[in-house]
């Protein structure tokens, strides 16, 4: 019987290990796992415009009405219902946007702040007596969970946002300065 409770024991333990070390992990990795920003690309390599189209799930940067990259992205949760509406709906917004901060220590890997709510998303949401939400970003995986980029790139995600994987997000933190216009497509 002992040794029974023994065994008990031993098996709980190993269970909250196996809960809490990746919510330490996590929380760890949110806090210190942001990696160092790449430096910024030459004027001439750095793009006037940020296409994002939903149905496809596309990120492009234009320079001069050309596309010079283009990257698979991750969506919110439920981007396919329209555009953000209210903070907590887990849409992607949909409009005329800039590109108005960045933060090298997000607990997503890189972002660059999408200058949501704009007005008319403010007075719809006033309107309706919600607030429109805040903090859309473009980033990259969550820190220290890089490695499952393969995986959660092909299913939405994000409360909102817009997420590449890292190596992506550097190049779109390095071609993307303050001040560019994002237009996002439904």
């Amino acid at each position: 019987m002992y040794r029974l409770k023994r065994s008990v024991r031993y098996l709980l333990v190993f269970l909250m290990l196996l809960v809490l070390c990746p919510l330490a992990y996590n929380w760890l990795m949110a806090r210190f796992g942001y990696g160092a920003p790449p430096a910024p690309r030459s004027a001439a390599e750095q793009v006037d415009q940020v296409l994002i189209r939903k149905a496809s799930r596309t990120l492009s940067l234009l320079k001069d009405n050309q596309v010079v990259a283009s990257y698979p992205v991750a969506l919110g949760g439920a981007a396919d219902d329209g555009a953000k509406m209210r903070e907590g709906d887990r849409k992607t917004p949909e409009g005329d946007y800039t590109i108005d901060w960045r933060n090298s220590r997000s607990k997503y890997y890189l972002s660059l702040h999408i200058s949501y709510p704009a007005a008319d998303d403010i007075a719809r949401s006033k309107a309706g007596g919600y607030s429109p939400g805040s903090h859309i970003m473009i980033h990259g995986q969550p820190n220290g969970w890089g490695w499952l980029a393969p995986l959660l790139q092909r299913m939405d995600w994000t409360d909102g946002c817009i997420a590449v994987t890292n190596a992506e997000m550097q190049d779109v933190w390095s071609r993307v300065p303050n001040g560019t216009p994002v237009h996002i497509e439904p």
